[in-house]
């Protein structure tokens, strides 16, 4: 029989995958391979980037099983147009298969690659698989793609089917994966990088919590969401098993499933969001250029518990609280009135959950710039965000046990003053 490929990337997984599932039911040979692209990988800062870590662990996990089976994954590193053309020249594939990445950067990417493959009579098949909808697939009655979450979000649920949650049954035809010798997996060393000492957040939650996620989901000091936000952006869990469960168990829990798909099509509709405002007008805000204000948000020495909190526990674990990831970002937006990419940049360096289109919809949400985005003068109080929603200061304590102290740095702004500062320096911008 002859070769295909299947090319893993924000998939890493063999149950239940859209594209290995055409690839295997192709009656060919299928071979999976994984590259670390170096064109993202040269732009990391640090060498012990724990999601450079996490891929590495679920590659390893995944060789293991195809090796059970008898196959193997192959993982290369290098800029993927150098090496495909070695993919090409080792297999000699009659076609490729993978799962669709909207992300500006991927879809040149893949074009190139498909351009490559064309020469060499091997078709380049892509599928969705990491949405429920994609790109085109919910549009408004005029054929534009919505830019305000709720009229998209009925719609979504008004298309959505059985059909769409139904999973792919990859496991009947793991007989057809490629017999190969043992290949030994490049290790982090080899490509620079040293592991992460990070702990990752299990795969897999209770019904309870999805249960109860709209009564917890805003209390930073419980465990009241699912932690899956990494899973999925990596693929290692199904979108269609978690979609059913939500669609069951909690409609709020559901909603946050389908923020994800509108972000997403978003930035497939509109990728000039990417290092511009979604809003044109709101370019024109006059940001502080505070470096040490900056500096003092980064490092959670604001003088403002719940900010400075949520900022520790993101340096120090790779993730942040939902709620709390609000507060920072509405503060560094208008307290401190820092321009919003500032702060898109640092969360892009340190969240292990990154994900191009939600850290995007997410800050300009915050600053006012994006779609369905908050008013200007919606300006999170950091001290009621406190009374709300860590009103026994558990969470701010456990982040920063100086707090209330003579250790405790004072407030770098006075909320009043920064407030009022703000909305005039917006209304100079959008009048």
């Amino acid at each position: 029989m002859s070769t295909v490929i299947h090319w893993f990337r924000r998939d890493l997984r063999l149950a239940d995958n859209a594209a290995l599932y055409h690839a295997l039911k192709s009656g060919n040979n299928v071979q999976c391979i994984f590259i670390f692209d170096t064109e993202i990988l040269n732009k990391l800062e640090s060498k012990d980037d724990a999601r450079v870590s996490f891929i590495h662990k679920e590659l390893c996990a995944i060789d293991q099983e195809l090796k059970e089976l008898g196959s193997g994954l192959h993982v290369y590193c290098g800029n993927p147009t150098e090496i495909w053309p070695q993919i090409i020249q080792k297999y000699q594939p009659t076609g490729v298969y993978a799962n669709n990445d909207y992300e500006p950067y991927a879809i040149t990417r893949d074009q190139k690659i498909k351009d490559l493959l064309y020469t060499k009579n091997a078709p380049f098949h892509t599928f969705k698989d990491h949405v429920i909808f994609e790109m085109d697939e919910i549009l408004k009655g005029d054929g534009t793609p919505y830019v305000v979450y709720t009229p998209y979000s009925r719609k979504w649920k008004a298309a959505l089917t059985a059909d769409h949650l139904e999973p792919y049954p990859t496991e009947k035809y793991f007989n057809r994966f490629y017999k190969t010798e043992t290949m030994d997996m490049v290790s982090l060393e080899e490509m620079g990088f040293t592991k992460s000492e990070i702990n990752f957040p299990s795969k897999t939650t209770t019904l309870g919590t999805i249960k109860n996620y709209e009564a917890k989901r805003n209390f930073p000091a419980i465990e009241g969401t699912s932690r899956l936000s990494v899973h999925f952006r990596f693929g290692t869990v199904s979108i269609r098993n978690k979609t059913a469960k939500g669609k069951k168990t909690s409609e709020k829990w559901l909603n946050e499933l389908i923020w994800r798909d509108f972000y997403i099509q978003i930035l497939y509709h509109f990728p000039h969001v990417v290092g511009n405002s979604f809003r044109p007008k709101y370019d024109a805000v006059r940001w502080s250029k505070n470096e040490e204000h900056f500096k003092a948000w980064c490092e959670g020495r604001t003088g403002y518990g719940l900010v400075d909190a949520g900022m520790r526990e993101l340096n120090a674990t790779g993730f942040m609280h939902n709620r709390v990831r609000m507060v920072v970002a509405s503060f560094l937006t208008k307290h401190l009135l820092l321009d919003w990419r500032w702060g898109e940049a640092y969360f892009a360096q340190k969240l292990l959950d990154f994900e191009l289109a939600s850290n995007n919809g997410g800050w300009q949400w915050a600053a006012g710039s994006g779609v369905d985005a908050a008013p200007y003068f919606r300006i999170f109080n950091p001290y009621t965000q406190i009374e709300k929603f860590d009103k026994q200061h558990i969470y701010i304590k456990k982040w920063v046990p100086e707090w209330g102290s003579a250790d405790y740095p004072k407030e770098i702004v006075e909320h009043k003053a920064a407030r009022e500062i703000c909305l005039a320096t917006y209304k100079e911008a959008l009048n």
